[in-house]
């Protein structure tokens, strides 16, 4: 689920942008008591191989590895915060998945783990400190405390023709799209698309006048808005009610972009004096759509990029979006990453709070997606999965950050 923001993301980042650049189960507390009343494997690190030279130190110092954008410091599991405490057995399924298109160095591990039979929490545990070593991951200056923003999959009702209550397309990639770059902007083809809608009707496929941009409309929406946050999030489910009155769910998938930068509505909005700095949330820009009704297209052309997507089918709907490593995010469990910090596929223990709260966020989480507004050493967005829960806590989340790394204990980076 690649998001095409300022990183794409998220939800707080990803729509906001502001600071920084349905019928499934919500995740489970991350201050949740294990599954069984065993107790946790003891936090001490098991006997392991000598560590491969390039992560090699002197004898009782800590061994750093360096990446592009971060170092890793190795660390005891006794480091991590409430690492007893987490229902890991709800990320095993996340990892699983993640070994679908294992990291490099990951292939031997995830043959043992898709073996492995792990019956609770303690056992999961146990075998997670028997084959990783964990890393805490710092900048390359030695800052280990960063930023956890949300994001989530859009949800919403939909219709194949415009009619009246959905006349905002959601649009298939135009033809001349790799062959123009930049391509128009979110104004230009939203006229263009207009344009061809009132000519022709639907725009679908080619349009009569011959030359100009062509588009194909997949489906319609009711509020402009609505597809604002489905090209920030670069994917969305839609329950489309055909003409006869039968519904079915879609997926739409990111299949690209016009090439022009991405700009926050809620930093115009800051700039523009109309919201303060506290009132930069979503709810927050969508109560203000609301005031201004008149002013919404203004707002919406300040950010002139565009995404199109492609429709797949979804007949899971416990099934989450493909994110950028190739496989399905599971809400609570998978997050983004800065792939130059953190490989895909990597398990990954998270330190944070809740969102507008203190209530403590340590959970196993899988690192599985990316985004343009993603980037630095200790920066995540957490997959919330969807529905109007999963979008209010993703709206909202902008959290104080720590990350430690688990990775192979034979293998270095």
């Amino acid at each position: 689920m690649f998001r095409w923001m300022g990183r794409p993301g998220w939800a707080a980042a990803a729509i906001l942008g502001v600071l920084t650049g349905c019928s499934t189960p919500q995740p489970p507390s991350p201050s949740g008591a294990p599954a069984t009343p065993r107790s946790a494997p003891p936090l001490a690190t098991p006997a392991t191989p000598a560590p491969p030279p390039q992560a090699a130190a002197a004898s009782g110092e800590r061994r750093t590895l360096l990446r592009e954008r971060s170092r890793w410091v190795s660390a005891d599991w006794a480091e991590l915060p409430g690492w007893g405490d987490d229902a890991v057995q709800a990320a095993w399924p996340a990892l699983l998945r993640g070994c679908e298109k294992p990291a490099a160095g990951w292939a031997a591990l995830c043959a043992q783990a898709r073996q492995a039979r792990p019956a609770d929490d303690w056992e999961i545990r146990l075998w997670l400190m028997k084959h990783l070593q964990p890393w805490r991951v710092e900048s390359l200056e030695g800052q280990a405390e960063g930023l956890v923003t949300g994001y989530f999959e859009p949800q919403l009702e939909a219709r194949r023709q415009a009619q009246a209550g959905f006349r905002v397309p959601l649009l298939a990639p135009p033809q001349d799209l790799a062959r123009r770059r930049p391509y128009l902007t979110r104004q230009q083809i939203e006229a263009e698309a207009a344009a061809q809608l009132a000519r022709h009707g639907a725009p679908r496929h080619q349009d009569a006048r011959g030359g100009g941009p062509l588009f194909e409309s997949l489906a319609w929406v009711e509020d402009p808005l609505d597809a604002l946050v489905m090209h920030i999030q670069g994917s969305g489910r839609l329950r489309i009610t055909e003409p006869d009155g039968s519904s079915r769910w879609v997926r739409l998938a990111f299949a690209g972009h016009n090439d022009q930068p991405y700009r926050s509505v809620g930093r115009w909005l800051l700039d523009q004096g109309e919201l303060r700095p506290g009132e930069a949330s979503w709810p927050g820009i969508k109560d203000w759509a609301r005031r201004n009704p008149q002013r919404l297209r203004e707002m919406l052309g300040a950010n002139p990029r565009y995404v199109f997507f492609r429709e797949e089918p979804l007949p899971d709907l416990a099934v989450g979006p493909r994110g950028a490593q190739g496989v399905p995010l599971t809400p609570g469990r998978s997050i983004a990453v800065d792939r130059a910090s953190i490989p895909y596929g990597t398990p990954v223990w998270l330190d944070s709070t809740e969102p507008l709260s203190s209530t403590p966020l340590r959970r196993l989480v899988m690192a599985q997606d990316t985004g343009s507004a993603i980037v630095g050493a200790v920066r995540a967005d957490f997959f919330w999965g969807w529905g109007s829960e999963a979008e209010a806590q993703a709206g909202r989340m902008k959290q104080p950050l720590r990350l430690w790394a688990l990775w192979p204990r034979d293998n270095a980076l």
